[in-house]
């Protein structure tokens, strides 16, 4: 194991016991059954659009924004739905950027303050994910290095998708579940990403 920052390695994976502590709003994807698709080549020009609205919106507060999830990945099947991370100044100001991405369908669903200060907005009908951030965290560095690895790597990319095919069979109706039976295989991708040097990875900061 090369010597990543404790933490980057480790994982806050949820509790299964208490899965849904932070919502304040209700999640729209989350009350839809688990189904996994095939790749869909328009995901990425859809994340372009979104992305560009978001930016339109918050303007100079938008530090950083990147597709992350399953539908960044080509030839990866996927929940059709659309994954993004934006970084701001401080995560924890919502009036600095949730009032001015209400007028474009997006709603606070989640806070997670003690989890990278992390909240996450819907869009109107509940196909995209809005995770916020505040700059630096590193949550959302680990979401590059899964994304560029899976690209890169088409064995764990098959890997994921057959788990996640056959998690979907099984927890369906159960989203939560779903995400949580991830873990294993997700937790087992991230030990073959961190036997590498860190700067072998494109997403790597130069800074670390």
């Amino acid at each position: 194991m090369w010597d990543y920052p404790p933490e980057i390695t480790k994982r806050d994976v949820g509790d299964v016991e208490n899965p849904g502590v932070g919502w304040v709003g209700p999640p729209k994807g989350l009350a839809r059954p688990v189904k996994i698709v095939e790749p869909d080549p328009g995901w990425p020009s859809w994340y372009a659009a979104e992305a560009a609205r978001i930016t339109e919106a918050l303007g100079e507060a938008v530090i950083r924004i990147e597709h992350v999830g399953s539908t960044s990945v080509p030839g990866l099947a996927a929940k059709p739905i659309i994954d993004i991370d934006l970084q701001v100044a401080d995560s924890d100001d919502e009036d600095g950027y949730v009032p001015l991405l209400v007028p474009r369908g997006y709603h606070l669903v989640l806070r997670e303050p003690w989890w990278n200060g992390h909240r996450m907005l819907n869009d109107a009908d509940g196909r995209v994910n809005l995770h916020v951030f505040p700059a630096g965290a590193p949550e959302p560095l680990r979401h590059l290095l899964f994304r560029d690895w899976l690209r890169s790597h088409p064995d764990d990319r098959e890997l994921y998708a057959s788990t996640k095919r056959e998690l979907a069979g099984s927890t369906a109706e159960d989203p939560e579940a779903y995400s949580l039976a991830k873990n294993t295989v997700i937790d087992d991708i991230y030990t073959r990403i961190f036997s590498v040097p860190p700067t072998s990875h494109p997403a790597w900061p130069q800074a670390h």
